[in-house]
């Protein structure tokens, strides 16, 4: 009935957590951009299919791949820093199972997600109010973007009321070696696309960004962890902006 798809690259602190979590689908499948750490080892004790693929810097690719894997009417998927609650289990459970007769009619779900930082959920800012389409019909759509990477499927799509919980960046290192990576990414797939931005918006853009997130979406009511991660992900947008001016000027 349903196939748990599973992106992994050396998750070895976050996948038995995820897995564990997905332990009641008919099917776990992991994709993995060639782990150098016991992510593989781990998954084979939960007896996840395993595939190792390169990502290549294209995550709708690795998306679509793990798609074609999955041998289920639905797909879920799940990023290796993600849990999925008891109860969001249930409510998707009964989704794909037609118990209920309002839900005949979809072929996606999106589903609300909950970012825990440092021992603390942040419910206000860019992570205030964030759901994502990661529940869907095999054959009814596929993923674009090489990151920012969005599932577009074809067909009415519901909403679920019932959370994911992601827990992401255990260190401030970790999390701005990950920006670093995400944003390498986005400024070349920007640049393959002929995007233009004027020399300003390298830095207004990103001091924008900021004061949206932390003073008028309130991201300071999160504490340290709302500042921090309201000037880390400005500093993510700068970033982006910056390399894809570096990219074209060179």
């Amino acid at each position: 009935m349903i196939s748990a798809v599973i992106l992994t690259k050396n998750e070895e602190q976050n996948i038995s957590n995820c897995l564990e979590s997905v332990k009641w689908c008919d099917e776990v499948i992991i994709i993995d951009d060639k782990s150098t750490d016991k992510t593989v080892e781990i998954a084979k004790e939960y007896k996840a299919t395993i595939y190792s693929n390169l990502l290549d810097g294209d995550f709708s690719a690795q998306r679509n791949f793990g798609l074609s894997k999955a041998k289920n009417e639905w797909a879920l998927f799940v990023d290796a820093d993600e849990v999925i609650s008891d109860a969001l289990a249930y409510e998707i459970s009964n989704a794909i199972t037609l118990r209920d007769q309002n839900l005949r009619e979809y072929s996606g779900f999106y589903i609300k997600r909950s970012d825990f930082i440092w021992r603390k959920q942040l419910k206000h800012g860019e992570s205030g109010n964030i759901k994502l389409l990661r529940l869907g019909k095999k054959g009814f759509g596929k993923w674009e973007g090489m990151t920012h990477e969005k599932w577009l499927i074809k067909g009415s799509v519901g909403n679920l009321a019932n959370p994911m919980l992601h827990f992401p960046h255990k260190t401030l290192g970790e999390f701005l070696k990950e920006i670093n990576f995400y944003t390498d990414i986005r400024a070349r797939e920007l640049k393959n696309k002929n995007i233009k931005l004027s020399s300003w918006s390298i830095l207004f853009y990103p001091l924008t960004k900021f004061m949206v997130n932390y003073f008028a979406k309130r991201g300071f009511l999160d504490g340290i962890q709302g500042l921090i991660f309201a000037i880390t992900m400005s500093f993510h947008s700068f970033l982006v902006r910056g390399k894809l001016w570096m990219f074209r000027n060179r």
